[in-house]
């Protein structure tokens, strides 16, 4: 285990850092990914000192995206000038949350029959809908912050319950700015599309 004081500051910084990654988010500002990549290689090593080995792993992932998403939003889309928001179909937002349930139910038991993790199923589930939403975000569709609320309000149950207190309260404070989020993303989109339509009608079209 790491020394106690040691292991609250490098809590602080990473909760200070997923912080300033969220608002720069909501800005669209692709520097929110540089607080990403090192919020989340901090919180690897958190993790799993408490036995959360999905959420360290899901971490390893974060900093992955953290460079995906860096590059799309500054170098993505048909122009390659960086992504625009859009929006899924029904269909795929039905496909994403039958996938995160079967990936929750194989993980969660395999890891409940094979492991010292705690909360296995909430713990698989809050990886695998954030695996999925981060690539959401990543893409820049709108409906991501959806996602989050609940994600997050799931989260601060589970942290709660490995005494990451700090933590769980950055989780509520990311369910305020998830509402934020989406509403500010959605003035956005609305502005975005109607650009758009002025100058081709037939330009906008949902993610794949």
């Amino acid at each position: 285990m790491l020394d106690w004081f040691a292991w609250i500051s490098l809590e602080t910084l990473a909760v200070v850092l997923s912080v300033a990654y969220l608002l720069l988010a909501m800005k669209e500002h692709s520097l929110c990914w540089y607080c990403a990549f090192v919020s989340t290689a901090i919180y690897v090593w958190i993790f799993g000192d408490v036995s959360l080995y999905m959420e360290s792993a899901l971490n390893v992932y974060y900093m992955t995206m953290a460079v995906y998403g860096w590059y799309q939003w500054q170098r993505g889309g048909d122009q390659q000038t960086g992504l625009g928001i859009s929006c899924w179909s029904v269909r795929q937002h039905l496909l994403a949350a039958l996938s995160i349930a079967l990936a929750t139910g194989v993980s969660g038991y395999l890891l409940d029959h094979n492991s010292d993790a705690q909360l296995p199923y909430l713990d698989s589930f809050t990886t695998w809908a954030s695996v999925l939403t981060t690539y959401m975000v990543a893409r820049k569709v709108l409906e991501n912050w959806l996602y989050w609320i609940v994600i997050d309000g799931a989260s601060i149950y589970l942290y709660l319950d490995r005494e990451l207190y700090q933590t769980a309260g950055l989780f509520v404070f990311y369910i305020v700015l998830a509402v934020v989020g989406y509403r500010l993303w959605v003035q956005h989109y609305r502005q975005q599309e109607g650009f758009i339509d002025v100058l081709n009608p037939h330009a906008i079209s949902s993610s794949s």
